[in-house]
């Protein structure tokens, strides 16, 4: 079998990323992921989408890491457990341990290889989590919305402005400084896991919004917001998942040119 590596040299063949599911309950359980993150992976980012069960029990993740050019940990309505960075138990709060069981082994797998992972929302928690940072409950109006009757839709609607770190990842692939961004999260970062540097930050109180690395070649780099949100449309969403397609590829200088209005 051809390494992920091999297979760039190969030809044109699409470069192959995970994208984990999380555990639901219709009238059985089925692993889901929301249709949204995986249009821009294929139209932006250029990379043929692999869905990943969140099941441990079932799960070789040791082999899988040898079929995946790239990993991305999605948002969800779950929060990762506690117990996994010494926090307190927050009462009612949704959890999904198999999730939680499968993200943190899966990265730290591909991110011991050097291949690139990425973050959105709940992905950030995780990846937080994994570098031995902690997370706290978000009690914060700003962050999220509290009224049960809004649809789902209406509760994307709430956001509010980050700063960007100065000569940062994101701050560079987007060309801004401060962007406005979705919140719907009710965890955040805590303390900030080792090795991990700041990307941005909320305007209204500093919790860290976004954060990247580079610990064994491969690019990490997390955000809290939903840039897939309304089909990654404006400039710096775009250029979120454009950096996704460079990172899979191993053409991160080719990604080093700022957005600009309409464009990436």
């Amino acid at each position: 079998m051809l390494s992920p590596i091999a297979r760039r040299r190969e030809g044109p063949a699409r470069p192959v990323i995970g994208v984990l599911c999380c555990n639901e309950s219709l009238d059985r359980p089925v692993q889901s992921v929301a249709s949204r993150f995986i249009e821009p992976l294929s139209r932006i980012s250029g990379a043929t989408v692999l869905l990943v069960p969140a099941l441990a029990d079932v799960m070789d993740t040791a082999a899988l890491v040898d079929r995946l050019d790239g990993l991305l940990l999605t948002g969800s309505r779950s929060h990762v457990a506690p117990w996994h960075y010494g926090g307190q138990r927050v009462p009612d709060a949704p959890g999904d341990e198999q999730r939680d069981l499968v993200a943190l082994t899966l990265a730290g797998r591909m991110i011991d290889q050097g291949r690139p992972v990425f973050g959105i929302c709940r992905g950030l928690h995780e990846l937080n989590v994994l570098f031995g940072g902690t997370l706290i409950d978000v009690d914060d109006a700003g962050h999220h919305r509290d009224d049960a009757d809004l649809s789902f839709t209406d509760l994307f609607d709430n956001r509010h402005d980050v700063h960007l770190t100065s000569g940062g990842v994101l701050e560079q692939v987007s060309g801004a400084s401060r962007m406005s961004v979705n919140s719907v999260h009710r965890q955040g970062v805590g303390r900030l896991g080792g090795g991990l540097t700041v990307e941005a930050v909320s305007a209204h109180d500093d919790l860290v919004e976004a954060f990247s690395a580079h610990p064994c070649g491969g690019e990490v780099l997390a955000v809290q917001w939903h840039p897939e949100w309304g089909g990654a449309k404006e400039p710096a969403e775009r250029a979120f998942f454009e950096r996704i397609g460079f990172a899979l590829r191993g053409d991160i200088e080719a990604c080093r040119t700022p957005a600009v209005s309409g464009t990436v």
